[in-house]
């Protein structure tokens, strides 16, 4: 069954006083995707002045250029959304995730209970089953009060030194409490899925889990100017085996979703914002099982503006901007099916983001084999914008 997306269950709360921008898929005499803006009377199309997301992040003042485009009428916010998902009319505009041009990095570990739970994944070696007595251990050793411990800071390096004396030091701890933070690439441009759609799961994962986390839109000058929401969908059992296969664990088809907007900082909403937001979980199988979580930002080990000056510096630099999830405090640990052997993903699990301020992520679980198919790349993108006359 189809996601069926709607103003009330996607847009923020605060929607009214809200600048959301986005990407939609727009026809015409050249079919194409396209900048949009959220007005109180409709969606409108931004492209004839900047032909991507990333051109129009790029400017001074993002803020000040979209109220200054009046763009071209789309079509309602209702209409829009209705026709998001994995059955859409091709004749009429659809959603698409807020990324183009950007590169898609992610942040992990940095939140303490998180982290631990990286731990128990590396000691059980990708074993669900094991999990659960290895998970007494760890927090026998470690404990779970690690917040206080700035990163970096003498007193984690103290830490750090009791923790390998007690056979107990492990990579994660290293970027979870260390001077520097696990940066990650999550997706290849242009191959993040949006609101409604399907996410992926590789078929051979058996332990996995949604990453509900807050994603920061970021220049190619480090200047933070909005955040979303995204998931980054984690294969515990393929990461548990070895860090080395990060890539099998995080990267597959339909593995990364973006969405359902770019919130863009304003009187309203600002990084103090992002600082203190509050993103909930929802899961419901087509089983019956139901699974509520949150991850709370203002647990997190990091600060966001940290974690965005060490993917974006002197040694590593991005033309078009990035997009960066901050991470998460969720890690699912209760048991979905038998004692010990913890929560794992099930074919049409419905998945449920959401925040307040940012609004609502909807997607369906799939495996990345049997979702659709990445094809349109940077090559068909270049293509499209110079046949739509909006490359210059």
């Amino acid at each position: 069954m189809s996601i069926r997306l709607t103003p009330e269950n996607t847009l923020p709360a605060d929607a009214a006083t809200a600048t959301l921008i986005g990407r939609a898929w727009v026809p015409g005499a050249i079919a194409g995707p396209s900048p949009i803006v959220l007005r109180a009377d409709g969606v409108f199309d931004l492209s004839a002045r900047f032909a991507t997301l990333s051109q129009l992040l790029e400017v001074d003042d993002p803020l000040r250029a979209v109220r200054d485009t009046p763009g071209s009428f789309v079509s309602s916010i209702e209409a829009l959304l209705a026709n998001t998902g994995t059955h859409v009319d091709a004749s009429q505009p659809y959603l698409l995730a807020p990324a183009d041009l950007q590169v898609i990095k992610a942040a992990g570990v940095t939140f303490a209970a998180s982290m631990i739970e990286r731990v128990i994944e590396e000691k059980a070696a990708g074993d669900a089953a094991k999990a659960q007595s290895v998970r007494a251990i760890v927090r026998e050793a470690i404990g779970d009060n690690l917040r206080a411990v700035q990163p970096g800071s003498p007193q984690a390096m103290r830490l750090k030194e009791l923790l390998i004396e007690q056979n107990m030091w492990s990579q994660y701890l290293e970027v979870g409490i260390g001077p520097d933070a696990e940066i990650f690439t999550k997706a290849p441009i242009l191959a993040a899925v949006g609101s409604a759609s399907e996410i992926g799961i590789h078929p051979i994962s058996q332990w996995n889990n949604p990453e509900p986390e807050v994603v920061l839109a970021v220049n190619s000058r480090g200047q933070i100017h909005g955040a979303t929401l995204g998931n980054d969908v984690n294969l515990r059992d393929i990461e548990g085996r070895s860090a080395l296969l990060l890539s099998k664990a995080k990267d597959n088809n339909a593995s990364c979703a973006i969405g359902p907007f770019i919130r863009l900082f304003d009187e309203h909403f600002d990084l103090d914002a992002v600082r203190n937001c509050v993103v909930e979980l929802q899961i419901e199988g087509t089983d019956g099982y139901k699974l509520k979580g949150s991850s709370s930002m203002d647990q997190i080990s990091r600060d966001p503006q940290n974690l965005a000056s060490q993917t974006l510096n002197a040694s590593h630099q991005y033309p078009d901007g990035f997009l960066l999830f901050l991470g998460t405090l969720f890690a699912p640990t209760e048991d979905r099916d038998h004692p010990g052997s913890g929560f794992t993903h099930k074919i049409g699990d419905r998945v449920s983001i959401s925040s307040p301020r940012l609004g609502a992520l909807h997607n369906r679980v799939t495996t990345s084999d049997k979702a659709a198919p990445w094809t349109f790349g940077v090559t068909a993108l270049i293509k499209n914008l110079s046949a739509r006359g909006l490359l210059g």
